[in-house]
């Protein structure tokens, strides 16, 4: 009988006093949201350099990390060969010259003076001819003697004929003179030739750019097709990232974002969301976001590195915050909470918007200086004891922020929400 008196008094004691609950009361806050993922150093553009030409290495001129500037030397080969036919050519070029200077001068006026003793020699046999006649005719002399003078006109008439030619071949208009100005111009283009394949016994950097790759070392034979250097063009430096699709809905272009290397944690950058993705990697349910850091980008930085990357992906300057583990379902559908009413547990219907991983603000249902209430295993209608506790939402963004602002000793924030 005793004992049942007490476990009834016991009974309406807890009755009476009801479920101890923590409870906070609903503030006013910021909310910041951010997204956390890793991603790698890229550059706008990767290429291979290497010879056109087949040909030993003789210097390799760069390291590894060394930056270079657009023409500057990279590699040489052994050009001794290209050299001599480069001299070859410029013999050839002052041996070409020379005969048309030839033609246009010496060899010009013999040809004329070659015509004049032409011209008299056809004149002589002429009168040699008409002597001739007028001997056989008076019978002094056989006929065979008028034979003779003929032929002798004739063989005068093309040697006049034969100089003429030389003189025209040796003139502005010549033939002569043509092919002589044809092997002055293929001396020339062998000289040029010559000159581009001994360019070409040097590979220099077609931009300002960053040795990533070293592929060769002097004494190496190199064909065309084979990369000897590999190259980080200049350009914004930007992060890589393959985000899980489940967050999309969450990144914009512009939105803010904090870069950090782990081996500088000292080292924050501030960055940007450059471009996100149009198409989603169906293999690894991702989406590719690119991001473009502030500034120029600190020396430590190489390509491919891993970073870790924040992004500020929602913001409320001042909202009506309660916990995320406040929050439980509705019997309607939606989010509930528990308020605290005349000592019992009353469920409360609320609207949603920004939610992080440990805060939710709230749109709808609640006012601020109400208290909800944080025990788990509470129902509607219960009566409860509340303990107000203090909380705010975690700080996140802090440290976005700070690297934006250029302070590079803020602190990585760790209430990071999605």
């Amino acid at each position: 009988m005793a004992v049942g008196f007490a476990v009834a008094l016991a009974a309406v004691l807890l009755a009476r006093s009801g479920v101890a609950s923590d409870a906070i009361e609903v503030r006013e806050a910021p909310l910041v949201r951010t997204l956390q993922f890793s991603g790698r150093v890229a550059t706008l553009s990767r290429v291979d350099v290497g010879s056109t030409v087949t040909g030993r290495v003789r210097q390799v001129l760069v390291r590894e990390g060394d930056r270079v500037e657009a023409g500057q030397p990279l590699v040489r080969l052994e050009s001794e060969q290209t050299r001599a036919a480069l001299a070859q050519a410029m013999a050839n070029e002052r041996q070409a010259q020379a005969r048309l200077q030839g033609l246009r001068g010496s060899e010009r006026r013999a040809a004329a003076a070659q015509l004049d003793q032409a011209e008299a020699n056809l004149s002589a046999a002429r009168s040699e001819l008409s002597r001739a006649q007028q001997l056989v005719a008076q019978g002094f002399v056989s006929a065979s003697r008028v034979d003779e003078a003929r032929r002798a006109l004739e063989v005068a008439q093309a040697q006049r004929d034969a100089a003429a030619a030389q003189l025209q071949a040796r003139s502005g208009q010549g033939a002569e003179l043509a092919q002589a100005q044809a092997q002055l111009a293929a001396a020339r283009a062998a000289i040029e030739a010559a000159q581009a394949r001994l360019a070409e016994d040097t590979v220099v950097a077609p931009t300002p750019a960053r040795v990533l790759t070293r592929l060769v070392e002097p004494g190496q034979i190199v064909q065309p097709g084979r990369a000897l250097l590999g190259l980080a063009l200049a350009g914004p430096t930007q992060v890589v990232a393959q985000v899980d699709e489940a967050f999309l809905q969450q990144l914009r272009t512009g939105q803010p974002a904090s870069v950090l290397a782990d081996a500088f944690p000292e080292r924050r950058m501030a960055a940007r969301v450059l471009s996100i993705a149009p198409s989603v990697d169906a293999q690894r349910g991702a989406v590719e976001v690119k991001l473009a850091l502030q500034g120029d980008p600190p020396d430590f930085l190489r390509e491919d590195m891993t970073l870790s990357v924040e992004v500020i992906t929602g913001r409320r300057d001042r909202a009506l915050v309660i916990p995320a583990r406040a929050l439980r379902p509705a019997d309607s559908g939606g989010d509930s909470v528990l308020v605290q009413d005349a000592g019992r547990a009353v469920a409360r219907p609320v609207r949603t918007g920004l939610r992080t991983l440990d805060a939710v603000e709230v749109l709808e249902g609640l006012r601020e200086g109400e208290q909800v209430l944080l025990a788990p295993a509470l129902q509607a209608g219960d009566r409860v004891r509340a303990t107000v506790i203090d909380w705010a939402p975690a700080r996140s963004g802090a440290a976005i922020e700070a690297a934006l602002s250029s302070d590079p000793m803020s602190s990585l924030s760790q209430g990071v929400g999605r």
